[in-house]
């Protein structure tokens, strides 16, 4: 199944969840940061930071809380064992910190196709903003495979 491309430009609803300290320490740890700044709130004030600063790629992780993420690909009929994740792209504008709420908004940039339709690509854009303040945009592309390709 073809996805649409008048698809271009929808928003998926808007979602707000809280960077905890707890879970910045614990990814962190998880992707062998040894920076200080991201697990002791004391290393980090003396770095000028007012708290834990958001590790990087981080936001990606928290755009995984989502209540509602499978939402976007069951509205285009999509079949979420056809699905990889193809790429991911930051663009940071500030810094995020452990406590904040941090607004995430998601918006389809592109949808195109490779191998005589077989694969098609959506990419997306999902800004990142605290009390209307932009702190990263997040582009991800989606792979979706056609099951019926290639038999």
């Amino acid at each position: 199944m073809a996805i649409d491309p008048a698809v271009i430009g929808s928003r998926t609803p808007v979602f707000s969840t809280e960077a905890e300290r707890g879970r910045l320490r614990f990814f962190a740890q998880a992707c062998g940061q040894t920076d200080p700044v991201y697990s002791d709130l004391r290393a980090a004030e003396a770095a000028g930071h007012r708290d834990l600063p958001v590790p990087p790629t981080f936001l990606f992780c928290l755009e995984m809380d989502n209540p509602d993420r499978a939402r976007f690909l069951t509205e285009l009929g999509v079949d979420v064992r056809t699905v990889l994740h193809g790429g991911q792209e930051f663009t940071y504008h500030a810094t995020a910190y452990a406590g904040e709420t941090l607004t995430f908004s998601t918006e389809v940039k592109d949808i195109y196709t490779k191998k005589g339709g077989a694969l098609q690509f959506v990419v997306r854009d999902t800004h990142v903003t605290r009390d209307g303040t932009p702190i990263a945009t997040l582009t991800s592309t989606i792979v979706v495979r056609d099951p019926k390709a290639g038999r």
